[in-house]
């Protein structure tokens, strides 16, 4: 009895240091299970458990923008326990939303980038437009007539099909659709001539066949599409477009900590098998430090708030 009773009191005392170690990071995305996002959220966070030495569990928060998400956050202790996930839509924001609760740059403190992944401009298999230059010249000579669908306004997607008229002087309708889903089935349906989305869910219609990609739209050509040029190559000066993913943690979390989710998160990021599930999605794993995490954030906040006064979008 003596003895059990000893082991149950060594037990006890060791349960506060095992709990702590098993308190999980919560890592909150800002958008619905399933898509790039989130599969970049649940790559990365598991091989970052390792690291960590803690289960991190990644908690959706979809809806308003990010805000849902971003106040989650924020209304936690900010111990290191507790990640965002940014997205350039976190710089989109800034300018969507009359009154934000809170100050993008100055109430969050970066981590680190994940991941950059390109938009893709398609239209359907049998499309008569066998190339970028083919659709622009189109569209030129008929203005107005040239459709291009997208996911919601003010959306990645949609502001990279509005920067896309303006940098080619294009005159063509932008069709907002509910969903990536609804923007495929309409390109292979004929509905729309163009579609500007994420290479995630296009490459299995490109894979497939219904779908053709003209253009990427990133600085360089997509590294597992080496055959598909960019929307620069193919004569559209100064257009670029990279939708990206990053961690950032509630302002006033300690550096240390900060520090000990970067490196958890680099070594993730280097790991050929995180690298291999990513660049499946489109994603290209690219990490870095907080000044340049911030440097983005603020260009990112400039050059869409261009974007979406050109649009003539306004804020609600």
């Amino acid at each position: 009895m003596l003895r059990r009773h000893l082991l149950n009191a060594s037990a006890a005392l060791l349960l506060p240091a095992a709990a702590r170690a098993a308190t999980p990071v919560t890592l909150v995305v800002p958008f619905a299970a399933g898509g790039v996002a989130d599969l970049t959220a649940r790559t990365v966070g598991q091989a970052m458990a390792a690291t960590l030495g803690q289960p991190v569990v990644v908690d959706n928060r979809p809806g308003a923008g990010g805000i849902v998400a971003t106040q989650a956050v924020l209304q936690r202790p900010a111990d290191g326990q507790t990640l965002l996930l940014m997205s350039n839509a976190t710089a989109v924001s800034v300018h969507l939303v009359k009154k934000l609760p809170f100050d993008v740059q100055q109430d969050l403190a970066p981590v680190t980038t994940l991941g950059f992944f390109e938009l893709g401009l398609a239209v359907a298999a049998e499309s008569r437009f066998r190339s970028l230059q083919e659709l622009l010249a189109f569209g030129r000579a008929n203005p107005g007539k040239l459709t291009v669908g997208t996911i919601a306004v003010g959306s990645t997607q949609h502001l990279a099909a509005e920067l896309f008229k303006s940098r080619s002087s294009l005159d063509a309708v932008v069709v907002p659709y509910k969903g990536s889903p609804a923007v495929l089935q309409a390109l292979r349906a004929g509905e729309i001539d163009l579609g500007v989305e994420v290479l995630s869910p296009l490459l299995p219609q490109v894979q497939a066949g219904s779908l053709r990609l003209l253009a990427v739209t990133g600085a360089r050509r997509f590294a597992a599409l080496p055959e598909v040029p960019t929307v620069r190559e193919q004569g559209v000066a100064d257009y670029e477009v990279d939708s990206w993913n990053a961690l950032a943690v509630a302002r006033g979390t300690p550096a240390a900590a900060i520090e000990r989710l970067r490196q958890a998160a680099l070594a993730a990021l280097a790991e050929p098998a995180v690298q291999r599930t990513l660049l499946a999605q489109g994603v290209t794993p690219r990490g870095g430090t907080p000044a340049e995490l911030q440097a983005l954030l603020a260009a990112e906040i400039r050059h869409w708030g261009g974007v979406v006064r050109a649009a003539k979008i306004d804020p609600e």
